[in-house]
């Protein structure tokens, strides 16, 4: 039941009532301190409030306005007395200094001192998905850090890229990048920023090149989307080819909108500078046909993406 005093504040006269009865004054002056823990707490991520969580509203020294509200699909709850306020979007700080202004305009209060705490998330968990080897939602209670999710999610992919994105679900218009070390020598610098609940962790996929035929270690090499491997680099990732290898008669497959297309390659003429050294794409195959074989003929590129399908892939993960 709502306190007499209380009661009292609501009826017209209110400023008369709080000048002439002091057992009827709510008022709350406000504090000059500020609690070390606050000063903590600035560089933790704020969590934003969403639809379905559970807070807990607690006016200082007026019980009568404390209670706990469930977020409503609409980003709304609906306080005591105060009736509905929107909450959505804001984090427990800013919904507590915006119910005390709620209350100081309308007139219930002055200077309230307001708390909000989040008791319950809609979702505990953070969707971690993409390239790793485990996708799915995975807890985030206590202190959740990127690299914490992706040991959970199992890892990451054999085909993983180097980039991860994290989109918080009160910004989810503006993902964060982070690039992931390939160097476990230069883990010291990996950004490695605190998952919040209802993030969603996405590792990319990297480009694959596939080289194939007579050289020493055929299989497919993963491709930095940003930095893009020369014909040469992508060979040496297959460790070189072999001297049985026919130089002159290297093919490259590309995928392009009207198909797969097949580019002759002289290597000679390439380590010699006689022909352009290109740059190989997310999805190339080189062939490198050995001279005691058969020609590369008509059925080649169908043969050659048959081959590549079933090559072992290199990743330089770490993770």
């Amino acid at each position: 039941m709502i306190s007499r005093a209380f009661r009292s504040l609501l009826v017209p006269g209110l400023a008369v009532l709080i000048s002439i009865s002091p057992i009827a004054v709510l008022a709350q002056t406000p504090s000059s301190s500020v609690s070390p823990l606050a000063n903590a707490e600035e560089s933790a991520p704020a969590i934003a409030i969403g639809a379905g969580d559970l807070l807990r509203v607690v006016v200082f020294d007026t019980p009568e306005l404390s209670s706990s509200v469930r977020v409503n699909q609409s980003g709304e709850v609906n306080i005591p007395v105060l009736g509905v306020v929107r909450l959505a979007g804001l984090d427990a700080n800013q919904a507590a200094r915006t119910i005390e202004k709620e209350l100081e305009q309308r007139g219930y209060l002055r200077y309230p001192h307001v708390t909000v705490f989040i008791s319950e998330y809609a979702s505990q968990g953070a969707t971690v998905t993409g390239e790793v080897k485990m996708p799915g939602i995975y807890p985030t209670l206590g202190t959740r850090r990127l690299l914490d999710m992706l040991t959970l999610a199992g890892g990451l992919s054999p085909t993983a890229g180097k980039v991860v994105s994290i989109t918080h679900r009160s910004d989810a218009q503006h993902p964060i990048l982070i690039a992931l070390q390939s160097n476990v020598e230069h883990m010291n610098l990996q950004p490695n920023p605190v998952i919040q609940p209802g993030d969603t962790v996405i590792v990319s996929k990297a480009g694959v090149v596939y080289v194939i035929g007579d050289v020493l270690k055929p299989g497919g090499f993963l491709v930095d989307n940003n930095a893009r491997l020369s014909l040469i680099q992508a060979l040496s990732l297959a460790g070189g080819w072999n001297k049985t290898a026919a130089m002159s008669q290297v093919k490259l497959i590309r995928k392009t909108a009207a198909g797969r297309e097949q580019v002759d390659l002289d290597l000679k003429h390439v380590m010699y500078g006689k022909q352009a050294d290109i740059k190989v794409s997310d999805g190339d195959i080189i062939f490198v046909p050995s001279s005691n074989g058969k020609t590369f003929g008509y059925r080649g590129i169908e043969a050659a993406i048959a081959i590549a399908t079933g090559v072992l892939i290199y990743s330089n993960t770490i993770f």
